[in-house]
This record gives structure tokens, sequence and C-alpha cells, in this order.
């Protein structure tokens, strides 16, 4: 952060950035920065300033470390929770896709009664009746699939019938029925190495593929937002304690000055300039209070169930402190390994894949559509065969036939109808198919160049972030070196001050002076810090 900027804005700045890395204590070279906790001190840039004084409360209170709270943010953040079920949803649509080749089931069961009036010797009907009557009850059996190999297509059907007629020309009263009837078709060049399910199929379970990747995403987001938030909260109550501590500083000088003008060794202009350092850090301690309750919020919102009762009343008090320590950074392996595992990169993977597939199908399509054709029919009869003497004689015998023998007819049957056929269709002229494929080859070459610059960008963000972790440590090391001087000054000042040789004007200045120099040191470490953080997430997820 720029010199002049509050610690309020460094954190307000802060909640926007995320925080992939787990908490882990670093040591530090006696020449280092440290930020540390212990007991009711926190020791931050060098300095070591009082905790936050609990104010009276009657809420809950809930004691947190850093882990904690990502364990409960993955098991509880409702963005989450709203992104895993994308892969489940992306399930459906696989099985979806893959629902064409279920087997389809089907039954029909048909009665039928028909009465035909008799227009002459020849209409069949008795000799003391004027109509035909014929009855029939018939059911069928079908069963047809889309096979998931080679684009084939089966269908098998069965069906019986029961008839009984009243015509005199009839050779079986009733007349039992059954035919079986078997149908493959194959197609020869377009659909035989990939078709429209299949194309379809592997556009849905490269989907599912990205949900995943965008899963990934956002859980690592999620613990970069859930640790930001928390660091974020232990710096602004440290920031409130800071300010706190300035404002007790405030008052004893005003104290000090009113009992000065009192013995008559100041003059009383000088407690008004008291009074207004006062009033200046009571706002101070008002703005930082503000600013601990909202990292809070932002917290309690990323961590919490919504639902719980006590969601906005509960107190979260830090266990951890951060422990910060150089670090070394090897620019070009963080290159690689952002290469390797960068989830944007793996979604436009995926996308590539997509193209290629859709480059498959579309030049598949452009072959001639040619289908080969197996047909297979067997019937069997039987029922009631009626003898007669002669020629629509008398009935003189039966013959009975089961319908337990018709149906092994089927099988068994002498007469079996093949019939075997190769149908061929092919477009004159420009197809869809041409169009599309064009599209498709345009789209991937599209795809290749902006795989090349993302893969640019990714590679000048992971070297950016390295930059900036190596200047904001100089910059931690710069502002703690100004802070020092800035101590030194102040309690020179104050010995000045004290032997008559300064007045409280200037005292108030190196104090203003010391508190800016402590706040762009508390910056600097922010700032290194996010730096940290960003070198992680950079070569997980694209930061913006």
């Amino acid at each position: 952060m720029r010199s002049g900027q509050t610690i309020v804005s460094v954190a307000l700045s802060v909640l926007l950035v995320a925080w992939p890395t787990p908490s882990r204590a670093q040591t530090l070279p006696e020449s280092g920065v440290r930020s540390t906790a212990v007991g009711a001190t926190v020791t931050l840039g060098g300095v070591v300033l009082p905790a936050a004084r609990p104010q009276p409360s009657s809420r809950p209170t809930r004691r947190l470390s850093v882990d904690e709270a990502v364990t409960m943010a993955l098991e509880q953040n409702l963005d989450l929770q709203v992104e895993r079920l994308n892969p489940r949803i992306e399930d459906m649509s696989v099985a979806q896709a893959q629902s064409v080749y279920t087997p389809v089931l089907s039954s029909t069961f048909i009665g039928n009664n028909r009465n035909s009036p008799s227009n002459g010797f020849l209409s069949g009907a008795a000799d003391n009746t004027d109509k035909v009557t014929d009855r029939v009850l018939r059911d069928s059996v079908d069963v047809a699939q889309e096979v998931p190999w080679a684009g084939g297509r089966y269908a098998a059907s069965w069906d019986g019938s029961h008839q009984t007629t009243s015509s005199i020309f009839t050779s079986f009263d009733p007349v039992l029925t059954s035919n079986l009837s078997l149908n493959y078709t194959q197609p020869l060049l377009r659909n035989l190495t990939i078709d429209t399910p299949r194309w379809q199929l592997a556009i849905a379970r490269a989907n599912r593929e990205i949900s995943d990747i965008q899963l990934r995403t956002t859980v690592v987001s999620t613990q970069r937002n859930v640790r930001n938030a928390y660091w974020v909260l232990v710096f602004t109550r440290s920031f409130l304690a800071v300010q706190r501590q300035s404002l007790d500083l405030a008052q004893e000088s005003l104290r000090n000055n009113r009992t000065r003008v009192e013995v008559g060794t100041m003059a009383p202009i000088d407690i008004v300039e008291a009074q207004s350092e006062v009033a200046r850090n009571e706002e101070a301690v008002i703005v930082a209070e503000a600013s601990v309750d909202r990292a809070e919020d932002l917290l309690r919102t990323l961590i919490f169930d919504p639902d719980s009762p006590d969601f906005w009343s509960i107190q979260i008090e830090p266990s951890d402190a951060p422990i910060l320590a150089p670090r070394q950074i090897d620019v070009d392996a963080a290159v690689r390994n952002a290469l390797d595992n960068r989830t944007d990169l793996d979604a436009l993977d995926r996308n590539i894949e997509t193209s290629n597939t859709d480059i498959r199908y579309f030049r598949n399509q452009q072959m001639p559509d040619v289908n080969l054709q197996v047909d297979y029919r067997a019937t069997g009869i039987g029922g009631t065969f009626l003898e007669r003497d002669g020629f629509l004689g008398e009935i003189i015998g039966r013959q009975q036939t089961s319908f337990g023998s018709v149906l092994g007819n089927i099988f068994t049957s002498d007469f079996p109808t093949w019939t075997v056929g190769v149908t061929v269709s092919y477009p004159l002229g420009t197809s869809s198919a041409d169009a599309n494929l064009e599209r498709a080859r345009l789209r991937r070459g599209q795809e290749d160049v902006r795989r090349r610059g993302l893969e640019m960008r990714i590679a000048t963000e992971v070297r950016d972030a390295a930059r900036n972790v190596r200047t904001n440590l100089q910059r931690v090391e710069a502002t703690r070196v100004a802070r020092e001087l800035g101590e030194r000054r102040l309690a020179a000042e104050q010995r000045r001050f004290e032997v008559g040789l300064s007045s409280t004007f200037f005292v108030f200045q190196a104090q203003r002076d010391l508190a800016q120099a402590r706040n762009r040191e508390e910056s600097a470490i922010l700032e290194y810090t996010r730096s940290l953080v960003d070198f992680d997430a950079v070569q997980e997820v694209p930061l913006f």
C-alpha cells in the first residue's frame, strides 16, 4: 500500500484477495520480520502491541484456528454446496446421453370382433346365415436397441393370434398363428466409427470433466478466501489494539498537559491541541472497531451454516497468528507447475478435445450413407384342422395342434424368409456436414491460438507474482528501518520536551509520523503475505 493509507484501507483491500496456502509456522533470521501473538500481547513488525481488549459482551465466542476455519468452510460454504451439485447434474447429462442404448421393450394386446354381411355365395357364409363372423385375439412383444458399438441397431418382434370364423372356406377353426421377426441394420461408412449418440455422449463426458475442474477451482478459491478473511480479522484486531494504545497515549498526554497548565509550566493552548489529538484517536478507534465487525461478518459468511440459530450472534476469536519469513522462489519451477496444474488450462484442453470430437463426427458425416440390412422371418400355424368330405363338404374329422407346437414350429420351420440388402444415399452438392466440418476446424484452430496465448499469460502471471514477493520483502525491510528511526525520533523529541527544548506540537507530530511508519510497515507485511498467497494460488487458479 502507498504511504499515507491506514491499516483499515489495507484490511478492506485484502478482503478481495484469496489465501490458498495452509497456515504453517516459519522461522526467521534475526534481521527478518516477525508477526506473532503470545499471551495478551501482539508482536508486529518488531513492535510489541497490546492485544485487543475484550469488551463486555454476552455473545457466545468461538475460538478457531485457520485450519479449522478452512475445514468448516469446505463442509458448510454455500458456494461450494452449489458447485458440488454441478458434477451430479452433468452425471445426469451423461446418463441421458447413454440412455439411447437402453433396450426398448413394448407389448400390445388386441381383441377384434368383425361381422361381415353376405353378398354372394363366395362370401363364406353358411346357408342358414347372412353374415360371416370373425373373432381375433392378438398379442405381440417387441424389443429394439441401438447398440453402443459400430452404430448398429437391432429389432426383434414376436406376435401370436387366436382366430375363429364362421366362414365355410376356412381349413382351421380356431386358427393359431405365431410369427418371429428379426432385423439388424449396420452402417458401413457413415456412422460406423462415430455417430450422433456417440458424439453426444463424448461431449457430455467432456462437460462432466469440466464440471470437476470448476469444482476444484471453487474449492481452491474458497480456501484462499477463508484464509484471507481469517488473517484480515487477525490484522484488524491488532490494528484496533494499536488505535486504542494511541488513544491511551493521547489521553495520558492530555492529563499531563493539564497538570502542567495548573502549575504554570505550560500554556493553556497546549490543552486544546492535546484534546484535538484525543478526538482524532477516538475516531480512529471507532473506525477500527467497525473494521473488526466487518471482517468478522465476512469470515462467518464463509465458514458457518446460515441456518444455525447463533449465526449472526457468535463472536469469532482467532487462535492463530501469522509468522512471516523470507522464502526462496524458483520461478522456472513455478511456471512449469502452473502449466501442469492450472484449472483454466485444463478446462481449455477439455474444450479442445470436444472440438476434436466435432471434427471426427462431421468428417464421418461427409461419407456416403451405406447401410447393410438383414431380416429373418419365421411363421408357425396350427389350431384345429377341419377335414372335409371334398371341396366344401361336410366336416368328417378334426386334428388338434397345440399352441406350444405352433411356437416350436417357428424355430423348426422349413420355410424361413431371409432378406439381405444394402441401401446407399449421398447428397448431390454441399451438405450441412461440409459447413459444420469447416466451422469445427476453424474453431479448433482458434483454440490452438487461445491456448498458446493462455500459456503466455500464465507464465507472465507467475513471473509477476514472484517479482511481487521479492519487491514486497524489500519493502518490509525498508519500512522496518523507517519505523525504528521513527521510534528513535519520538524518544528524542520526548526528551527534548521534558527539558523544555520542544513543544507538544513536535511531540504529537513525531507520534503521528511513527504511527504512519508503523502503518506502512504493517502494510508492507500484508503486501508481502498477499504476494506469497498470490504466488501459490497463481499456480493453480487464475487470480482474476
